[in-house]
């Protein structure tokens, strides 16, 4: 077999055109078979490799004489080995040219057993009278397409983990020891540092860091001047990109840098309202290493941190106002930027996920699961956010509270602890409730996940509903029941368990956000806050009733339907069903979340027309862009018109156009909804596109 390989007789021995007389044919023929850049090997009729070239054994990770006498089955993963070696009989039988890119992409198994992503082209030789095959295969893992894809969702994942990081803890100091550790796993970098800027704004100081040189552990402080490398970015008030330090003059270059072989670095101001507070910076050992996705993603980064540093300093100075109203203007401070993040991250990682590119690396696909989860978690501990602070957007419905119990009892019962007995005490008579389906389930779990850990051995949890003409009187003086307008009755819901107990101390601060008696990292403190924001946004009470040792029961007053109303039905949700090539305006002032929007929208089927501002909008429309059925705005359109203002300036000049409005502001949602038509359509960042295909299709329902 070696001297087949040095010496193969079956190259095919044909003359090429061009070359001068006294040219060995054969031997320039072995010299591109062993050049060529893709791994070629030559197999028979039974799949044995008779010949492999250098770089075939560099992807395939053997020498080039393992190759040879190997059967091709040996470097197909064994999950997929039955339908290769049924491909290849028959594709025996009626050998053809397969030029690369014409088929899925595969998978070959390298001899360490790892796997990578592979194109193949088979050229059979049986015309030249030869019983082979040239096999050529090609890494795709190497195109740039593919590692941008799969940066691009290493990106996503690890800032919707600070985003989550960000909401699930108050204590500043746990996400600056993690932001490091982030940078540097999405960076796939050597170092990675948060410094904050002092008071005094003289001196910038190393909050955290992994990868430390000399004269920069944790605690370090270093001058702010322009001649050193923090105090530098701090003069240009924007990421300052260094592509070798050995070349670099704009600032005197630590000589620790260059003794632990750092080469270049990425450094990104951190703002406070356009005033630099601290900075990112991330270094390598490899030269000219960072680039502008690695810029945006640094930025999005520090924006995040930014938040956090921004609620930090909300809390403090909002100390001694009520605690509910104070984290609310928390949350509608940060609401916009964050749902937009999220939205550009979420729509991102649906995109990726259907590429047929990487449907079939279970890696990636593993990869963006994890970040879609990480996002969805962000937004729905944003939502809770929202909803203690009263400022989320409500889709009332008429509920049947038998029918809702029921189900959530059967999933309780399913994922409980088994020695927890559920019992249910409802009459068919019931009234039905006015309330948002979706929240009242998700504010009833919390409440019996809550009454699971009071009951660590087990015991009952009961739910009850029962009509009641008035709120008792220690509740009649909610600023929500009290007014002319209060509801004329309610139906009472009481969840009661028989576990430990609450104390009086505890029970009077039950309904604080952030408060809990559970251990660190089992809880936020957000559940009862949510509960106690989503019930009287919902115009009814919700009340206490625990003593220690006697179990607790909350008891959630909501008011019934004031006129005919129906139960909510999800069967009478709109279908999502979009008419083709239904021409879509959409105005969105944010370029990344403008370019997800975009593609869902396309991957709907519907031709799009964009523009940034309102007033772009508006000249387009004057100007005659062809007939357009749905206007998709964002409320806030930066320093011109709002949303809401060209929505109604369009429907004066266009009666028939159906208007879609969306913004990731619960404040601008709850506005809006106060002010819109009956026939607009509100949706909340982040929104799935089948989140966005039922909005469409209400509105256009509603059109009809």
């Amino acid at each position: 077999m070696a001297d087949a390989a040095n010496n193969p007789p079956f190259l095919p021995d044909v003359p090429i055109l061009g070359l001068p007389t006294g040219f060995d044919e054969g031997s320039v023929f072995r010299s591109l078979f062993f050049a060529y850049p893709d791994a070629l090997l030559v197999v028979d009729q039974l799949g044995c490799i008779m010949l492999a070239n250098p770089s075939a054994a560099a992807l395939l990770g053997y020498a080039e004489n393992e190759l040879v006498g190997l059967n091709v089955d040996v470097l197909v993963p064994e999950s997929i080995r039955p339908r290769h070696a049924s491909y290849r009989e028959a594709y025996g039988r009626a050998p053809r040219p397969r030029p690369m890119g014409t088929h899925m992409e595969l998978v070959a198994k390298r001899k360490d057993g790892s796997e990578v992503m592979v194109e193949i082209a088979l050229s059979p030789l049986q015309n030249h009278g030869l019983p082979f095959v040239v096999a050529a295969i090609r890494d795709i893992g190497a195109y740039p397409r593919v590692k941008q894809a799969l940066q691009r969702a290493r990106y996503s994942e690890n800032l919707a983990r600070l985003g989550r990081l960000a909401v699930d803890t108050r204590d500043l100091q746990v996400v600056l020891k993690h932001v490091p550790e982030i940078i540097t796993t999405a960076l796939q970098v050597e170092v990675g540092m948060v410094w904050l800027l002092d008071s005094n704004r003289l001196e910038f100081q190393v909050a955290s860091g992994i990868g430390l040189v000399a004269g920069e552990e944790i605690g370090a402080r270093i001058a702010n001047r322009p001649d050193t490398p923090p105090g530098f970015v701090f003069a240009q008030g924007r990421p300052v990109v260094i592509e070798d330090y050995r070349r670099e003059d704009r600032f005197a270059v630590p000589r620790a840098y260059l003794e632990a072989d750092l080469v270049s670095a990425l450094a990104v101001p951190l703002s406070d309202r356009g005033r630099v507070i601290g900075m990112l910076s991330v270094r390598s050992k490899e030269s000219r290493r960072f680039g502008d996705e690695e810029v945006r993603f640094l930025e999005s980064l520090s924006s995040l941190l930014t938040t956090s540093l921004q609620r930090v300093q909300t809390e403090e100075a909002l100390a001694h106002a009520q605690r509910l109203e104070s984290v609310g203007q928390l949350t509608g401070g940060i609401a916009h930027d964050f749902n937009n993040l999220l939205t550009v991250i979420q729509g991102n990682l649906q995109v990726l996920e259907e590429l047929p590119a990487l449907a079939r690396d279970s890696y990636t696909q593993q990869l963006l699961s994890s970040a879609t989860r990480a996002t969805r978690r962000g937004a729905a501990l944003t939502g809770k956010l929202l909803a203690f602070s009263r400022r989320q957007v409500l889709q009332t419905a008429a509920v049947d509270t038998r029918a809702l119990l029921h189900s959530l009892a059967d999933m309780l019962r399913r994922t409980l602890d088994q020695r927890i007995r559920i019992e249910i005490d409802t009459a068919p008579s019931c009234p039905p409730v006015m309330a948002d389906p979706g929240q009242l389930e998700s504010a009833l779990l919390n409440i019996a996940i809550n009454a699971r850990d009071a009951m660590p051995e087990g015991g009952t949890l009961r739910f009850r509903t029962e009509p009641c003409s008035t709120l008792p009187l220690a509740l009649r003086n909610d600023r929500n029941t009290s007014s002319n307008n209060a509801p004329a009755s309610f139906v009472a819901i009481s969840i009661s368990d028989s576990g430990m107990g609450m104390s009086e101390e505890v029970k009077e601060r039950a309904f604080e956000p952030f408060f809990t008696t559970k251990e660190a990292g089992r809880g936020t403190g957000l559940g009862l806050s949510t509960v106690y924001g989503f019930v009287n946004q919902s115009r009814g009470a919700v009340a206490i009733d625990s003593k220690m040792g006697q179990g607790t029961t909350v008891t959630l007053y909501l008011p019934q339907p004031g006129g005919a109303e129906s139960p909510a039905n999800d069967d009478e949700r709109p279908v999502e069903t979009i008419p083709p090539r239904l021409r879509v305006m959409l105005v969105e002032d944010d370029s990344e979340v403008r370019l997800v929007v975009q593609t869902f929208l396309s991957q709907l089927g519907c031709e799009v027309v964009t523009a940034a501002t309102a007033e772009q909008a508006l000249t387009m429309l004057g100007a005659g862009v062809g007939p357009i059925d749905l206007l998709l705005s964002d409320i806030a359109l930066g320093a011109g018109m709002r949303g809401t203002q060209l929505a109604t300036e369009v429907q004066r000049c266009f009666p028939q156009l159906a208007v879609l409005l969306m913004s990731g502001f619960s404040s601008e949602l709850l506005d809006a909804d106060r002010e819109a038509p009956p026939s607009w359509e509100l949706l909340r960042k982040p929104y799935t596109r089948s989140a966005l295909a039922r909005a469409m299709a209400k509105v256009l329902a509603g059109r009809k």
